[in-house]
């Protein structure tokens, strides 16, 4: 080999193989794929207990007075510098006559600094109050609390800031919370551990998926939709694992709003310190007077849009020390004359991958997955943005969303689970088109906190299970996308007849993920099952790129 033919291979690749050798730790790495698919079987002696929480757990309860704050959460902006602190004073109302409060009435305060008893700086956000109206006789209608957003600027890199929020004047204020900012952007700069997490609801089991996550010592949640599951309650309170097979004669899909208060009361010891950043999932939508959906999701979040050139808060971005991560929307328009492909397009052209060598996507439904819930349910979008993320060389997909559920009773208030909710996890190899490709990335699909028992959920590519192709478009994303393969194992065919090469792991069960940035060219993915020690890995492969041979576009403005 020649002098030039040596010096071709980058230094960041040489580090990579650097790090795994001495590693040695026996962990695969992607340039040992592509894998032979391996699905693992059902573990029927785990049974999981996906009974909802009730509202009379302590953990959902109201335990504030007046107006001062809970539901505390913290939301990244798009650089290290900023963060956004969220929260909700005053009671919700829900019944025939509800009054909303007055969102001028409590001030949006937060007072922070480097020390404890210290809080030297202070900074004014907005507040606002949303709606959930039905306009039929007997349907319930919702008034939140007021939700505070505060935005704080002019923070140090990888540093601890204390806080406190509420208004000093009533007064009415938390208790002191802390948070930590990420690192500055660069090659060699990264959070420790990135939790990755999806479909939680609240249930015993997302206590199990939430203890194991916090075991990990995340500092980063990536939260990939489907948050808390009020569409699938009626208004009075009363639910139903299949909503559409329980209330078919309801004049409008109906919510129970004070879902979405339990969750942030039950999340708030987690994400008042660790900064979670969510995307929306169709358990979302939540339909309402006027047409409105997505109304509790973009109210109660915080989103660096803005910061991030974006209009809307279904796609957005932001670095996390050397990586940048593109949140994507499925439930709005992605076609190339719409505005968050433009925007996409732009986001993408931004990125300098000198600065931040690691481009990660997330949305909620999966491009790649070979079970029968939601197969090929986002080919539309995959049509109208693979292209675009092949050639900026985004290097690893989160996605949600799999998952089924069977057999369920109800009180007014409770939504009990008592037969068998399944969710599903699977990690692809490089794909792209649907061929193996070692440029393509690697798509991983987290669904948690659900029941497993004794239950086998089927794939597409089994017997008798493919499905039929106008049953697989959401009517929400739009259009019909799924034909037959043209080329490949599967020509002529809308399923394979085995696992699909493309598919290197898939197991039905529920936890979450852990994402760790070794350096610019190294990254550990680790699965976590809820059943297992915390201490153990479900699926654990490196993640690693390779820029010299697979060069990406370069255009940044």
């Amino acid at each position: 080999m020649g002098v030039a033919s040596v010096s071709a291979i980058s230094l960041a690749v040489l580090a990579a193989f650097s790090f795994l050798c001495v590693d040695g730790d026996g962990i695969p790495t992607t340039l040992d794929g592509p894998f032979k698919p391996l699905t693992v079987p059902l573990d029927t002696s785990f049974r999981g207990n996906a009974v909802d929480l009730p509202h009379t757990d302590p953990r959902l309860q109201r335990t504030v007075q007046g107006f001062e704050p809970e539901q505390i959460s913290v939301t990244l902006s798009a650089t290290y510098d900023s963060v956004w602190i969220s929260w909700v004073t005053g009671e919700f109302q829900i019944g025939d006559n509800i009054k909303p409060l007055d969102p001028k009435s409590v001030a949006s305060q937060v007072f922070y600094g480097k020390k404890k008893h210290r809080l030297v700086h202070m900074s004014n956000g907005h507040s606002l109050v949303y709606n959930q109206l039905y306009p039929f006789e007997g349907l319930q209608n919702y008034t939140s609390g007021i939700i505070h957003h505060v935005r704080l600027t002019g923070l140090k890199p990888d540093t601890v800031y204390y806080y406190q929020c509420g208004d000093a004047s009533i007064p009415a204020l938390s208790d002191i919370h802390y948070f930590k900012t990420m690192a500055a952007s660069g090659p060699r700069s990264y959070p420790n551990r990135i939790a990755v997490v999806g479909d939680l609801g609240l249930t015993y089991n997302t206590t199990s998926t939430i203890s194991h996550l916090m075991s990990n010592d995340p500092d980063l949640i990536v939260f990939v939709g489907d948050v808390c599951y009020a569409n699938m309650y009626l208004t009075n309170g009363t639910g139903s694992d299949c909503y559409s097979c329980s209330f078919s004669q309801t004049p409008i899909h109906e919510t129970y709003q004070p879902r979405w208060d339990y969750w942030g009361r039950f999340m708030q010891p987690l994400i008042s310190k660790i900064p979670i950043m969510a995307v929306e999932g169709n358990h979302e939508i939540e339909e309402q007077a006027e047409n409105q959906t997505f109304v509790a999701y973009s109210s109660r979040f915080a989103f660096p849009s803005k910061e991030s050139g974006s209009s809307s808060t279904f796609y957005y971005s932001f670095n996390a020390g050397g990586i940048h991560v593109i949140m994507l929307g499925a439930y709005i328009s992605y076609d190339k004359s719409e505005e968050q492909y433009k925007w996409l397009e732009r986001d993408l052209k931004k990125v300098d991958r000198k600065v931040t060598p690691w481009l990660v996507a997330t949305w909620h439904p999966p491009w790649y997955s070979t079970y029968k819930a939601h197969y090929r349910e986002a080919e539309c979008m995959r049509v109208a943005m693979e292209d675009l993320l092949y050639n900026y060389g985004v290097d690893i997909i989160f996605s949600g969303h799999v998952r089924l559920i069977f057999l369920s009773f109800t009180f007014p208030g409770i939504y009990c689970f008592i037969g068998q909710q399944v969710h599903a996890y699977e990690r692809s190899n490089r794909v792209y088109n649907y061929t193996l490709d070692p440029c393509g990335p690697v798509y991983i699909t987290v669904g948690d906190g659900g029941n497993r028992e004794k239950m086998a959920i089927p794939h597409a590519d089994e017997p008798g299970q493919c499905p039929e192709p106008s049953t697989t478009p959401d009517k929400y994303m739009g259009g019909f996308c799924a034909f037959n393969f043209t080329s490949g194992p599967a020509a002529g065919r809308f399923c394979w007849d085995r696992q699909p090469d493309y598919s290197a792991y898939r197991e039905t069960s529920f936890g979450h993920g852990i994402l760790e940035m070794k350096n610019e060219t190294v990254a550990l993915w680790t699965w976590h099952r809820n059943q297992d020690f915390y201490n153990l890995a479900g699926d654990q492969i490196y993640i690693v790129r390779q820029p010299d041979r697979c060069p990406v576009e370069t255009k940044v403005i």
